[in-house]
């Protein structure tokens, strides 16, 4: 997995788990791999998957199972779309709002852009 700069390896741990589990990869009622094996796979420590896993079993995503490991909790994909449009509202989008604003584009231009890109 590659890394970015900007963001904690756990959050971006959290956020490819969310995607296999918005994408159906990781299906509800599912077993998430065990810290040790995801670790491995994607070459970090184990210290950081727990905290991976300690973060997503404290916003309900995923919850264990004494002695079995962990599993997709049945309401995670609601709550990881809801994360999500949280970290957007609260701090992508008032630095896009604030480009389209200093670059001109009106509320109508911004529509019909968006509107191309739902159509891709």
């Amino acid at each position: 997995m590659n890394f970015q700069d900007n963001k904690a390896i756990y959050l971006q741990i959290a956020d490819r788990i969310g995607n296999q589990i918005l994408s159906g990869t990781l299906p509800t009622e599912g077993k998430v791999p065990s810290v040790r094996e995801l670790a491995a796979e994607i070459e970090v420590n184990a210290n950081t998957v727990a905290r991976t896993y300690e973060y997503l079993q404290q916003s309900g995503v995923i919850y264990t199972k004494r002695g079995l490991g962990y599993f997709v909790s049945p309401d995670a994909k609601e709550k990881i779309v809801a994360m999500r449009r949280e970290q957007l509202m609260q701090g992508e989008m008032d630095y896009f709002l604030g480009q389209l604003k200093a670059v001109g584009i009106t509320p109508a231009e911004l529509r019909d852009i968006y509107q191309d890109y739902l159509k891709q």
